[in-house]
Formats: structure tokens, sequence, C-alpha cells
């Protein structure tokens, strides 16, 4: 039987390209042992009321003490929980883990550090760096997933961190470390022990090119939280979001920034992302919401004539299809000329925009850029933008304004102040 490791659907001939997902060279074999049905020995089971349930709570948690990621993670790591951090190589897992885990002894709850890809000496040079005290913490090299659920269960320490879930193997499972059925043998026996025992543990997965978490798509299903560490490697900011939280919201963002001393949360990010703003032309001022916070980011675009038959249209930080179709609005309906011209847009620092309240933002940049003139004053833009050039109201647009007002920006420009994008 071949199996796709993106989406777990099962073929009985190999191909070059999986027909559920349409993703290419994710079919692998796996031998399926052939299974006879017996006679049920089942008996019925006895269902136990709520009310008589007196056990722990989703409130029991072991807090970090960093306010970045008690909001990402609804206020701490719940205790018998399973949470899965995902990124792409380099970006800051390994980093993020040792910071939390630096927190977590400096309460003395017990650390123990499972590592596959790092020897203890590299470990331990890793938390010095930190400046971590090292009475609480314990290492262990990745073994057998069944060795590791035994030693978990007899140390009891209050914190596992497993680095990574792709290099567990097992003795009762044959494949290869990081194969879809010993990935996903490997974090059932780590949910089941983790809700038996109470222990929090953590894993940190890998991401495939296209930026979705290496394994089955099954594995985020079966874990408590699944906590996303994003970010440009040449940018120093990074963001961490949570796509799953059985405990608390998936909608906060926390801000960091990659230092020598590691991820040190950012304050303000508001004022950091504008620090080295100048008013130039294409330059403008986004006020975009994630999660329950407002951001105020500097979106810069470029107009210049095109040297081709096809004009150029590139994005950093926007998504390039919906760029083409605010360029094709300022056309029709702002008598804007941009038919030979090439454009590009770039959002500053690193940050994705991916509400529509961006819209009037890029609309506002590529205008300025294309009549090459600077707004008077600093002026914070937010709206959506439809097809008929009419610019629409978005959600908390006064928490928007009451933000630039804080960091000295005035100017508010959207839906109250502007009708069309004419108006720009």
């Amino acid at each position: 039987m071949f199996i796709c490791t993106h989406c777990d659907a099962q073929f009985q001939k190999w191909s070059g390209k999986c027909f559920e997902c349409q993703t290419w060279g994710t079919l692998i074999e796996e031998t399926v042992a052939p299974t006879t049905r017996r006679p049920s020995t089942a008996t019925a089971l006895k269902p136990v009321a709520l009310s008589e349930i007196t056990g722990q709570n989703e409130h029991a948690r072991f807090e970090t003490k960093e306010p970045e990621l008690d909001r990402v993670m609804g206020g701490g790591i719940v205790k018998g929980s399973l949470v899965l951090l995902s990124g792409e190589p380099g970006i800051g897992k390994s980093t993020l883990v040792a910071d939390m885990a630096k927190r977590f002894i400096q309460q003395e709850l017990n650390v123990l550090y499972i590592s596959g890809e790092e020897s203890a000496g590299q470990l331990k040079a890793r938390f010095v760096r930190l400046n971590t005290k090292l009475d609480h913490l314990y290492f262990l090299e990745s073994g057998t997933i069944e060795a590791l659920v035994k030693t978990i269960e007899k140390q009891q320490p209050d914190v596992v961190i497993i680095d990574s879930v792709q290099t567990l193997f097992s003795e009762q499972v044959e494949g290869s470390p990081g194969s879809p059925t010993l990935v996903r043998y490997a974090t059932s026996l780590l949910m089941e022990l983790a809700k038996r025992t109470g222990v929090a543990i953590m894993l940190i997965g890998q991401v495939t090119k296209d930026g979705a978490i290496a394994g089955p798509k099954t594995l985020e299903h079966m874990v408590d939280v699944v906590l996303n560490l994003d970010g440009d490697r040449v940018h120093p900011f990074r963001w961490l979001s949570a796509s799953k939280n059985r405990f608390g919201a998936t909608d906060e963002v926390g801000v960091f920034e990659m230092t020598s001393g590691g991820l040190v949360p950012v304050v303000n990010p508001s004022a950091r992302f504008l620090e080295e703003r100048v008013a130039v032309p294409g330059s403008v001022i986004a006020a975009t919401i994630e999660g329950s916070r407002v951001f105020l980011v500097e979106v810069q675009a470029l107009v210049e004539k095109s040297a081709y038959a096809t004009p150029v249209r590139r994005a950093s930080g926007f998504d390039q299809n919906r760029l083409q179709m605010l360029i094709a609005i300022l056309s029709k309906r702002a008598n804007l000329r941009l038919g030979e011209q090439d454009v590009y847009v770039n959002v500053i620092g690193g940050m994705k925009l991916s509400e529509p309240a961006a819209d009037l933002s890029i609309c506002a940049a590529i205008v300025s850029a294309a009549k090459n003139q600077t707004y008077e004053k600093p002026t914070v833009f937010f709206g959506e933008v439809g097809l008929g050039g009419e610019i629409r109201r978005v959600p908390m647009m006064e928490k928007r304004a009451q933000e630039a007002n804080r960091l000295g920006v005035q100017g508010v420009c959207g839906p109250e102040t502007h009708k069309t994008v004419a108006d720009l």
C-alpha cells in the first residue's frame, strides 16, 4: 500500500503525484498486515457523570511568566497536554523552547529535555548562553519511544520537551524515523501518557517546503495545541501563533526578536516597526489586527515604467493575487494608469498582511508612489476595498485609531473619512 505523507491518502499503485492533495513526491510504500475478523469480545462500558469528576481542569497550567508566550498559549502550558511547535529549520524553535525551559526552571519545575538532534554538551552550552540554572534540568538522548514513555512515567517531570518528533523510532513499529506511521504511533503513545500522568509534553516538529507540518496530517489533530513559529531568517522578528488550541483562543500572536541572547519579546511592536520609517513617496502606515492586538506597520510601494511588454507585479508580505485585483481597481475606479508600470509592494519587518483591512494601505502606497508624492502628515490607513472602488468598514476601527494616536500619528484614513479609492 502506498500512503501520502501529506494527506494520508492510500493508493494501490505508486505515482509521482498524490491525486487527493495534488502534491508531488509524497507517496511512500508501507506494508499493511492482513487482518482477520474475529468474534467480538467487547463488553458494555459505564459512562461517568462529569459532575462527579474532581480531577484537573484546563485552568491547571504552568505559566511561563512571559506575557508574549502566555498570551499565545492561553495563560501557559496546561498540565497533561501535548503541544506541537512547528517551524522552518533555523527559525528559532530550539531557542524558543530553551527559553521556555529556563522560565520553568526559575519556578523550580523539573524539566526533562529529550534531544535527538543535539548532544548533551551542545544543549548545556545553549542553556549556559541563556544564563540558565541547571539544577532542575535533565537531559536524555532520543531512544525508542517505548523506553522514553517508561522513563517519563518513572521520573514524573513537570514538563517534557522532545526535539524533535521526526527523530523518534520504535521497537514495535517498523519504519525509519519520521515516517508517517512511526510519527503517528509515537504521538499516540505520548498523548496517552500525558493524559494518564498529567505531565505536560512539548513536541518540536519540522515543516515541509510549502510550510506544512512534516508528517501525517492527522498529527495536528492528535495533539492539544499546535504552535507555529514564523518569520524571515533575514529579519530579526519572529511571530508565534496558535493554529489550534483546545484550551484557549487561536487568534493571539506573540512577537519576538532574535538576538545573541536568544528570543527576546518585543514589548511595543508598533514602535519597533516604525522607528526607521522615512517619509518618502510610496511609504504609508497600515493598521492591522492580530488577535486582540493592533500592529502599525510600514507598507512601501514602488511604481516604475516597465521595460517589458508584460508589467511586473511583486509583493512581499502581501497576497500577490489580491495585489493584482487592487491594481485593477485603481486603474478602473481611480483613473490611475498602471498598465505599463511595474508595481512592487513590500511590508517592512517581515510581517504578512492577510486581513482585508490592509487593502486601503496597499492602494494608498501605490497611489503615493505613482504620483511621486508623500502625504502631508503621518497617516494610518485601514479599510477593505471593493471591486466598485468603495472603501468598506472593518472590525475594531476605533481600536486601530487609538493605537495610532498612542504613537503620535494623528492622521487616520478609513471608511469614515474616505468613501472611494478615487478620494486618495
